[in-house]
C-alpha cells in the first residue's frame, strides 16, 4: 500500500449479535470459509477465508473467455472494432461486485459498446495479485485508442477489506459498478455453483445455520456474509463518494437489460449504443442473450455455468433468511438512496 493513503476511521459494530460469530461443528461443514469474528468486529474486519471463497467466482467458461479475449481471438463489439494498436492503460472503471449478482452478464453487454475495452478474465489484482505491481496490472489490460474506456471486473473486490484503499491509491476518481441481487437468492445461487463442483458438500440448510433450533443464521459462512451489502459498502464509502459508485439491479438486468444498460452507459459518460435491439430473451435459460442488431446470426448466450437450476430449499429456511437480511437491506437502501424492493419481491412469492 502506498504511504499517505487515508487511514480508515473506526466503524460501529453491526446491530445485534444473533447469527454472528464462530461456526461450530467440523468435517465437511468446515470446508466452507467462515469468519471467526466477534460481533463488535463485524464491521471493521473481514476474514481472509471469506475473501478466498469470494475470489473463486470465475467459472471455467469465464476463464476460457478471458484467455480468448486476451489473445484477441474472440474480441467482440467494441473490442473487435479496435485494431492491434493503441496503448495499454490502467482501468478508468471497475465492476467490483457482487459474486453471483450478474457481473458477467453486465461485462458482456458493456463490451458490445465500441468505446469500451474490457478484460475477459478476472485479474484479481486488488485482492490476490497486488504484490505484482501496477505495471503487471496495466499489461493485463487490452490496448485502447483515445476516447475508449478500459474496464475489468472482479466481483470479490467488493468484499475484500483492502481493495478500496488500494484502488483509491491508484485512481481516486475511478468509477465503480456494483451489481446487487436479492441476498437470499444470491446465497442460494452461490451454494448452487459450489454444489455443481463439489456434490459432497452439506445441504444449504446445514450450512446456513449455527443453530437450526434457535434459528441462528451463520453469518460467518461466505454465501451468507457476501449478501450483507451494507457491511461491505461501509468500507468503500471511507474512500469513495456515492457519486462514483453505480448500483445495478441484478433482477432488472434480467427483466429490463436495456434499461439497466442505459444507466451504466450514462454513468460511464458513454453514448447509449447498447439498447433493446441488442437483447433477446432466452426462455430456456431464463435470461437475456446478446445479439448483433445488424446480422441474423443466433444470439450469444452466457455459458452453461450460468442459469443453473437451484436446489429446493426448505421454505422455513428462506423465511428465516429473509428476516435476517431485512434490517441490513434497509440499511443498504438508506446508504445508497435506492430501494431495490427485495422485501416486496419476497412477499410476492
Amino acid at each position: 500500500m502506498r504511504p499517505g493513503s487515508p487511514s480508515p476511521p473506526e466503524q460501529p459494530a453491526a446491530p445485534g449479535a444473533d447469527g454472528w460469530g464462530l461456526a461450530s461443528g467440523g468435517g465437511a461443514r468446515d470446508a466452507w470459509p467462515r469468519s471467526p469474528l466477534a460481533p463488535s468486529e463485524m464491521i471493521t474486519a473481514q476474514s481472509a477465508l471469506l475473501e478466498r471463497e469470494a475470489q473463486e467466482s470465475s467459472t471455467t467458461d469465464e476463464e476460457l473467455a478471458g484467455r480468448r479475449a486476451a489473445n484477441g481471438s474472440s474480441e467482440r463489439g467494441g473490442a473487435a472494432s479496435t485494431p492491434d494498436y493503441g496503448e495499454k492503460k490502467l482501468p478508468q472503471a471497475l465492476i467490483i461486485g457482487v459474486k453471483k449478482g450478474g457481473t458477467r452478464a453486465l461485462l458482456e453487454a458493456i463490451r458490445v459498446h465500441p468505446d469500451v475495452r474490457a478484460v475477459g478474465v478476472e485479474p484479481h489484482f486488488f485482492d490476490r495479485n497486488y504484490e505484482k505491481g501496477l505495471e503487471w496490472y496495466r499489461n493485463v489490460m487490452p490496448k485502447t485508442l483515445d476516447g475508449q474506456i478500459t474496464m475489468e471486473k472482479t466481483p470479490s473486490y467488493f468484499v475484500t477489506n483492502e481493495a478500496p484503499k488500494r484502488i483509491h491509491s491508484m485512481a481516486k476518481d475511478i468509477k465503480l459498478i456494483v451489481v446487487v441481487r436479492n441476498p437470499v437468492t444470491r446465497a442460494i445461487s452461490d451454494y448452487t455453483q459450489t454444489l455443481s463442483k463439489k456434490p459432497e458438500i452439506p445441504t444449504f440448510e446445514v450450512l446456513a445455520f449455527k443453530n437450526r433450533t434457535l434459528g441462528l443464521i451463520d453469518a460467518s459462512w461466505s454465501a451468507i456474509r457476501i449478501g450483507i451489502y451494507a457491511l461491505h459498502l461501509e468500507n468503500w464509502l471511507q474512500y469513495f463518494p456515492l457519486s462514483q459508485i453505480l448500483f445495478v439491479s441484478g433482477e432488472r438486468l434480467i427483466v429490463d437489460p436495456a434499461g439497466e444498460m442505459a444507466k451504466v452507459q450514462d454513468f460511464l459518460g458513454l453514448k447509449r449504443v447498447v439498447t433493446e435491439k441488442h437483447f433477446y430473451f432466452n426462455k430456456t435459460k431464463g435470461f437475456p442473450c446478446l445479439k448483433k442488431p445488424e446480422d441474423s446470426s443466433a444470439p450469444r448466450c452466457l455459458g452453461k455455468s450460468k442459469g443453473r437450476t437451484h436446489p429446493r430449499i426448505d421454505p422455513d429456511v428462506i423465511h428465516r433468511l429473509r428476516k435476517f437480511y431485512k434490517p441490513f437491506n434497509m440499511m443498504f437502501y438508506q446508504m445508497t438512496g435506492q430501494d431495490f424492493q427485495w422485501e416486496q419481491e419476497d412477499s410476492d412469492k
